[in-house]
């Protein structure tokens, strides 16, 4: 993810998940700021159009995820008591991958570019990622409300293996149902011919 690229690429990630987020982090402007300043660059890669980002997948390896920020940042960001309830809602987003996997946290392409091969394109950047640390597989969850991901997700190899039901968010996060998507990591992805 380029250098000074943060802005731009908080904006994509809440556009694509501010509903999900906004719990969390909300108002918006602070939570844009809030991704921003706390952004792993090593655990992203972006697409870039003209010089702008366009599309970023974010992912988690080695105990590290694209966003960041620990129980510190977020109360200094949002004080103490608006601070642990926000804590506690993030705590929902927590997933470790395990040994020989790598997790992505989510994957944004700008409402204009979409249907480009764009998100097809980071997946594919994101499997060689997985294949030079040498992971096994890839895991990502994908939530009901959002087909069209999850119909590219399949296209690209991953297949679900466990949905489970979170009626009790519907209101407070905007989705009832979260599935366990993974794909393993292939030769094709060690040498660059990977997800298509």
């Amino acid at each position: 993810m380029p250098e000074g690229s943060e802005k731009e690429v908080a904006a994509l990630y809440w556009e694509a998940f501010g509903r999900k987020l906004g719990p969390a982090l909300d108002p918006p402007d602070a939570g844009r700021a809030f991704i921003a300043a706390h952004l792993h660059h090593d655990r992203g890669v972006t697409a870039l159009v003209d010089g702008a980002v366009v599309g970023v997948a974010g992912y988690q390896l080695g105990g590290r995820a694209l966003t960041g920020g620990d129980v510190r940042d977020v109360l200094s960001a949002y004080g103490l008591l608006r601070g642990l309830r926000r804590l506690a809602v993030l705590a929902l987003f927590e997933r470790t991958p395990e040994k020989g996997e790598l997790v992505m946290d989510g994957i944004a392409v700008d409402a204009s570019h979409r249907g480009g091969g764009i998100g097809s394109m980071l997946l594919r950047q994101v499997a060689a990622v997985a294949a030079e640390n040498g992971c096994r597989r890839i895991r990502l969850d994908v939530i009901d409300t959002n087909p069209r991901a999850r119909a590219l997700y399949e296209r690209l190899g991953f297949v679900a293996r466990h949905t489970e039901q979170t009626p009790y968010l519907r209101r407070l996060l905007g989705f009832g149902a979260v599935t366990t998507m993974y794909r393993p990591v292939t030769e094709a992805d060690r040498t660059g011919g990977g997800v298509r």
